[in-house]
């Protein structure tokens, strides 16, 4: 428990300095100031920053680097997940557009021969996911085994990356998914795996709830990335049973509109709205509008 604790307080002064560093002098990107670059506008209409993306993915790679308790294949096999993923993530977020979304939009663009940023960071995240099951090994005695065991580690990993991006729609959302996911998983083997990145969630949750700042792609999909990679340290039927919930959502979220879900079940829209600002009340109409007036 004191490595745990260790490498979540690693986790969470890591990201807040990245964050304060980026945000006090945001990047430029393309010949554009950062400030343009990494500004959008939330689903209020009102504008908030990127950057908590880039903050949670550099600290939680920095302090994966140096928190106790992971063994050094684990160890690369983190930033390669959390970095890698991070990286593609910023990427669509910079690069990206609105053109085509999820998995079938990206594919049926490819299939015209239209490569979309959404579509290089699936088969970038992919990559990421095989390599870092590669790095983490598996202890399978035949080759086969092991080859399965990447094979299946690595797609719950991109499948995890992908699937917490979906979340990232309303200010704290997918840091309270990654929490209801990852608090569980520090009491398995992968728990020093999720310390660090648990750490820098909960480090960036004020601003993310504050509606100052949104994880992004870069932000959600390393956070899925490790907690995917905590969730391969599982014996196998945990780890098939993980695999298809993930696959299972991932398909879903095709045709199913999450927050529409989230919204129309009480215990869940409560979660979904705790500790964030109130919605708007609806317009309310002008007085020569009223019926009888």
């Amino acid at each position: 428990m004191k490595r745990l604790l260790i490498g979540a307080v690693l986790g969470a002064a890591a990201a807040r300095t990245a964050y304060v560093a980026l945000t006090s002098r945001p990047p430029g990107y393309a010949g554009r100031k950062g400030e343009e670059v990494w500004g959008r506008t939330n689903h209020r209409g009102e504008p908030v920053t990127l950057l908590e993306g880039p903050a949670f993915a550099l600290g939680s790679a920095a302090a994966g680097l140096v928190a106790p308790g992971l063994p050094g294949r684990l160890r690369a096999a983190a930033f390669v997940a959390g970095a890698g993923s991070g990286a593609f993530g910023a990427y669509d977020d910079l690069a990206g557009s609105a053109s085509s979304r999820g998995f079938k939009g990206h594919l049926s663009a490819l299939a015209r021969g239209e490569v979309t940023t959404g579509a290089v960071k699936i088969l970038g995240i992919g990559a990421t996911g095989l390599t870092a099951a590669a790095l983490a090994g598996s202890p399978a005695a035949t080759p086969v085994r092991r080859a399965a065991d990447t094979l299946l580690n690595g797609a719950i990993v991109a499948a995890s990356a992908n699937l917490m991006n979906l979340f990232d729609l309303r200010p704290g959302r997918a840091i309270k998914v990654g929490a209801l996911a990852g608090v569980p998983l520090t009491a398995t083997s992968g728990g020093a795996v999720v310390a660090a990145p648990l750490g820098a969630a909960f480090a960036l949750l004020p601003e993310d709830l504050g509606e100052r700042a949104m994880l992004g792609d870069a932000g959600a999909n390393a956070l899925g990335a490790l907690l995917g990679l905590a969730a391969t340290r599982l014996n196998l039927p945990a780890r098939l049973a993980v695999a298809g919930g993930l696959v299972a959502l991932n398909a879903a979220s095709e045709y199913v509109s999450f927050t529409k879900v989230i919204r129309e079940t009480p215990a869940l829209n409560w979660l979904d709205m705790l500790g964030r600002r109130p919605l708007d009340p609806p317009p309310t109409e002008a007085a020569g509008d009223q019926p009888g007036s």
